[in-house]
Parts: C-alpha cells; sequence; structure tokens
C-alpha cells in the first residue's frame, strides 16, 4: 500500500458518528504444562512464591517455549493461575532475568493478580538483591537515583537516562569487599525496571560480575549470566491483608564465587 492509498482510507471521527470494536474470542492456551521441579518456598489457594534457579525464563517468549517457569507452574497448579497476562504469562505478576537467581511470587487467580499488580505498581513490595560487582567502594553504602530507558543503539538493552524514561532508585550497602578487585553488596530496589540494578550499577562503574552485556565482553569466571540473587521478597497477602515475607539463600556458585575471592584477595567487611 503506497501513502495515496493510505491516506485515502484515512478519516476523521466526526460527532454522531458510531463506532464498532470486534474483539475475538479469546484464545485457548498454548503453552504446554511440563513435569519441571520447582522449589517451592511456599503456596496457598492464591499465590505460590518459588526460589528460581539460575538459567530457566519466567514464561514463554521467542526461542523460550518451554522448560520456563510458566511450564512447570501449569503443571504444578493444574492450569489452576490467573489470566490476566495472557497466554502466555499465566499467573505472572512479575518477573526476573533469566539467569537471576531467587524469589519470585506467581498469583493462581484474577483477584490476588490485580491485587499484587496495585502493590508493584505503588512501590510498596519489599525487594533485596545480592550481587558481586568489579570494584570496590569508597563509602559503604549509597544510593542510586535515574530514569532507566531503552537505549536506541542497542534495543535489548537498557541505559541511565537523566532527562527521560522510567523513574528508578537503587539502594546499595557494601557487605564485604576483596582487596581493590570485587565487592558483594545488596540492593533494595525502591522502583522495579528491566535491568534496574545492572545498569545503575555499571552507571557507577561498577557491572556485575558474568554480565557480558553491561559489563565486560569476555567472562572471566564462565558464570552463564550475572551474580544477581533476589532474596527477599515481602507483600501483603492479597486475601489476608497481612505482611508476608519470604528469602532465600544464596545459591552454591555465588557462594563458591566468595570464598574464592576471601583465599585469593582478602576481606574486609563494611
Amino acid at each position: 500500500m503506497d501513502k495515496r492509498e493510505y491516506g485515502a482510507m484515512q478519516r476523521f471521527v466526526r460527532e454522531g458518528d458510531e463506532v464498532k470494536v470486534l474483539i475475538p474470542e479469546p484464545e485457548g492456551l498454548e503453552v504446554d504444562a511440563e513435569d519441571i521441579p520447582l522449589d517451592i518456598v511456599y503456596e496457598d489457594d492464591d499465590i505460590i512464591v518459588v526460589n528460581k534457579p539460575k538459567g530457566m525464563v519466567v514464561h514463554p517468549a521467542a526461542g523460550h517455549y518451554s522448560e520456563t517457569l510458566v511450564n512447570g507452574l501449569l503443571y504444578h497448579c493444574k492450569g489452576s493461575l490467573s489470566g490476566i497476562n495472557g497466554i502466555l504469562r499465566p499467573g505472572i505478576v512479575h518477573r526476573i532475568d533469566k539467569d537471576t537467581t531467587g524469589i519470585i511470587v506467581a498469583c493462581k487467580n484474577d483477584i490476588a493478580h490485580r491485587n499484587l499488580a496495585e502493590q508493584f505498581k505503588e512501590h510498596t513490595i519489599t525487594r533485596r538483591y545480592e550481587a558481586l560487582v568489579y570494584g570496590t567502594f569508597k563509602e559503604p553504602e549509597g544510593r542510586v537515583e535515574s530514569f532507566i530507558s531503552r537505549n536506541p543503539e542497542e534495543r535489548m538493552k537498557m541505559m541511565v537516562n537523566q532527562t527521560r524514561g522510567k523513574y528508578a532508585v537503587t539502594n546499595y550497602t557494601v557487605k564485604e569487599q576483596f582487596g581493590n578487585k570485587y565487592a558483594h553488596i545488596a540492593c533494595q530496589l525502591e522502583t522495579g525496571r528491566t535491568h534496574q540494578i545492572r545498569v545503575h550499577m555499571t552507571s557507577l562503574g561498577h557491572p556485575l560480575l558474568g554480565d557480558t552485556v553491561y559489563g565486560p565482553k569476555k567472562d572471566p569466571f564462565h558464570l552463564n549470566g550475572q551474580t544477581l540473587h533476589a532474596g527477599v521478597l515481602g507483600f501483603q497477602h492479597p486475601t489476608t491483608g497481612a505482611y508476608v515475607e519470604f528469602s532465600s539463600e544464596l545459591p552454591e556458585y555465588f557462594c563458591e564465587l566468595i570464598q574464592k575471592f576471601r583465599n585469593q584477595f582478602g576481606s574486609s567487611n563494611e
């Protein structure tokens, strides 16, 4: 269709016009339930909390239509998951990256989903992460406040933007430092933006170990992704209203790397 044909099809809506909208029939669920072992931290009739392993994609997407968390949830929950996010993301109210480990919550019905989605929107969720980063810090804690937007030159990456994008805040505390090489930090999020910790720490000159997207292209530790762990997630239960908080221990590979750095470079606790 050329511009003349497209222009001929355009017309302005005027007062008195009647506009009809055709809503297609709901699509059937096309994601397969798979018997995938899940590390379930908590479960009731409304929510299920899972400790996600490294390398597991949260929901089906291009290149990943099986062996995702959603495939495992569909099998475990017998299809009883909220449908608000569509056929490819049943139950999913938030996500963490494929190579990020730790706590994630899914919803079993739409009422619970709407309630938790509102808490995420209002930034009242408690989210604490731990990470290993390049370099060491002069101050024991800090705060990064910026907008985060998509990188116009590399669309798969996000970037700090001081004028536009989504507002993002990361508070960090130094837990341990190893020589002048690496640091173990804890991060508490006030917002939850795509790649937020990875982008914010890189903007300070401290990319995460293993993060070949925002850090060094060659990973000397062969980590298969960033050293980032979602250790704590807390929120008001969508039915009872009581505050609940769930946590998981650092994964084995993370602990082994910390011990290796202690042996090789020494340790200073902040």
